[in-house]
């Protein structure tokens, strides 16, 4: 079989080209094709909605390929200048409409001649990606995001790719850890703005971006205190629930029915305005280098919550310094920790221990709960209380000092009374 042919361009000459066209559609053209792999029909029907700065990806009809950051910061920009006056990524200069295909491959080799690389060809760009690619990847993970089956693959491209690595992608950087004590603050900050909503629903709620944009008042259902998404339904954390309740109070009835809204237009939000506010929001708070995808960590999350409870059952309560202990984290990512599963009803806290639901009489009903005792009882010991409420008596005895601080109970040598019990006196 005769060998297939790339007529690779020189990197450096690449560099230059890209370096010189950075405004008008060859730069656009020339990008997507050597930094991305895309064909002219795709350059030319390319839309923002199909750019996923949230996820560093283009979501191509039949493929997803990522966004390197060269690419994605240059795509950023160009979204910032004009993404909101027309759907298409790619216009003319003059016309400013949408590049037939026959289009692009004249604007490809005008750049390539004026950047010395006269005999390579849009094609060449894109295969050159390819190559690129599959010096990294395995022939599986190139062609799910090329689109070309691997025996395809292998016809064309084995011969500029000898040595194989049974390996996928190893360039791609792991998520960056999330400062949670950065992204309070950024929460604090940006309570009531779209973005920290946004924040808000991602972080504590585990919602993906299209499931954000998407939500409407009609799946918060406050009264069961539940976000109801299709498949699933979420149960609100109590900041996210008093949150959404002053978002709401603060709409008006024209308004339109999506729960994120646009400050000014009022309109819903879009998925790349979305990333922008989310993005601009993060850097504010000096987390540039996190993304809003980077908040939802489901599996890692679920598997370290898991981990969590079953301590707590095995030791009957944990403290922030177990949670250290046994994730590795910080005290304010145990805390976080600790919190969300509080908030989820998933924990009850007493003191600074934290206890299975059910296992333990919850705060709130301290005082109901000592109160029927004595008044059964008449007086009461630590230990009865200890055993009546199921907590540990370090925590029994700082419950008993602040009741009795709060005049709730009264206090003679070792025993606990009611304030109304004259018996106390004799005793």
């Amino acid at each position: 079989m005769r060998e297939y042919v790339v007529n690779r361009p020189e990197e450096a000459a690449m560099r230059r080209i890209l370096e010189r066209e950075r405004t008008g559609p060859e730069g656009a053209v020339v990008r997507l094709a050597w930094l991305a792999g895309l064909t002219r029909e795709e350059i030319a029907g390319l839309t923002w909605s199909q750019v996923s700065f949230l996820d560093d990806r283009l979501e191509l009809p039949d493929r997803m390929v990522p966004l390197s950051p060269e690419l994605r910061t240059y795509l950023w920009s160009r979204y910032e200048a004009s993404g909101e006056q027309t759907p298409y990524v790619v216009l003319s200069s003059r016309a400013k409409t949408p590049l037939r295909p026959e289009s692009i491959s004249r604007l490809a080799r005008q750049a390539m001649d004026r950047g010395g690389q006269p005999q390579v060809r849009l094609m060449d760009l894109r295969h050159d990606w390819i190559i690129r690619q599959l010096e990294t990847q395995d022939w599986p993970t190139v062609a799910r995001i090329s689109g070309v089956e691997v025996p395809a693959l292998q016809a064309r491209f084995s011969g500029y790719v000898p040595e194989r690595k049974n390996t996928t992608w190893q360039s791609r950087e792991p998520s960056p850890q999330v400062d949670e004590f950065k992204l309070w603050k950024v929460l604090q900050a940006e309570r009531n703005t779209p973005a920290g909503l946004a924040l808000w629903l991602a972080w504590q709620m585990g919602l993906q971006a299209q499931e954000i944009i998407s939500l409407t008042w009609s799946q918060v259902d406050f009264a069961r205190g539940l976000l109801v998404l299709p498949g699933r339904s979420i149960p609100l954390t109590s900041a996210v629930r008093r949150l959404l309740e002053e978002t709401q109070a603060r709409r008006a009835p024209s308004d339109d029915p999506h729960v994120l809204l646009t400050e000014h237009s009022r309109n819903p939000v879009d998925l790349p305005r979305l990333s922008r506010m989310t993005r601009a929001a993060l850097i504010r708070g000096g987390m540039e280098h996190v993304l809003l995808r980077d908040l939802r960590k489901d599996e890692g999350r679920e598997s370290e919550d898991s981990l969590i409870l079953a301590r707590a059952l095995e030791l009957g309560a944990v403290s922030r310094g177990d949670v250290m202990e046994l994730l590795g984290i910080s005290k304010t990512a145990a805390y976080s920790r600790l919190h969300r599963l509080t908030e989820r009803k998933k924990l009850v806290r007493v003191g600074g221990k934290y206890y299975l639901p059910g296992t333990v009489v919850p705060p709130e009903k301290h005082l109901e709960t000592i109160r029927a005792y004595l008044e059964r009882a008449g007086f009461a010991y630590r230990q009865d209380i200890v055993e009546l409420l199921h907590i540990r008596p370090k925590q029994c005895t700082l419950v008993l000092r602040h009741l009795v601080q709060a005049g709730e109970l009264v206090q003679q040598g070792q025993k606990y009374y009611l304030p109304q019990d004259e018996k106390r006196k004799v005793e």
